[in-house]
């Protein structure tokens, strides 16, 4: 069953993305020409995410990397294929802007367990799967505490408590959070080659 906070949490959800939306547009249209400056291909990156239930949907978010995979046969990491635009705008977490329109049309929340990619919901113990009880957020407890830096395990443990724990006053925490580790710039990268190694199964989430 449903806590009333859920419904709450909507409502407040869709207010606050509906008062962020112009000065959001204004950031996004900015970021969308320095990114065409800068590099050929689309300035918005869609994919397909796990979200409420494991629904799947599409998620936007601007486009920090060059299109290009390979260099000499080798496989370039994250950290290389990131633009010098990009690395501003992944900095300030401007890449997340789009995902207001993911929160307008219900698919996601300002704060949840982040959207994970579709090739992982056949790998997840069925504790783990619990992180998609929620909307997925474009912040949650994993991202405010250690973000990137995490290992799978600890990130799906956090989700989870996430889940059992949601309230108003812990949306508040994370967003405060949220905005401190955004200005000090904390945990937005695992390491220097990469930015999150993939997830491959229960065994080795810890690994």
């Amino acid at each position: 069953m449903r806590k009333p906070y859920w419904y709450i949490k909507y409502v407040l959800d869709m207010l606050l993305a509906l008062v962020l939306l112009l000065p959001a547009l204004a950031a996004v249209s900015l970021c969308y020409i320095l990114i065409k400056m800068e590099t050929k291909g689309p300035a918005l990156f869609v994919q397909d995410r796990a979200g409420y239930k494991g629904k799947l949907f599409k998620i936007y978010k601007l486009r920090t990397m060059i299109e290009q995979t390979k260099r000499d046969g080798k496989a370039l990491s994250d950290m290389e294929r990131m633009t010098r635009t990009g690395r501003v705008i992944r900095a300030l977490s401007l890449d997340e802007l789009p995902q207001l329109l993911n929160i307008l049309k219900g698919e996601m929340s300002f704060i949840g367990p982040r959207p994970l990619l579709v090739q992982y919901l056949p790998l997840y113990s069925p504790q783990q799967m619990r992180r998609h009880d929620v909307r997925p957020g474009i912040s949650g407890w994993a991202q405010v505490n250690g973000r990137n830096e995490l290992s799978w395990e600890q990130k799906f443990e956090r989700d989870v408590w996430y889940v059992d724990h949601m309230s108003f006053g812990l949306d508040m925490k994370i967003l405060w959070m949220t905005i401190m580790n955004v200005l000090k710039r904390r945990g937005i990268n695992a390491g220097v080659s990469e930015t999150m190694v993939m997830f491959d199964g229960i065994n080795k989430a810890g690994a």
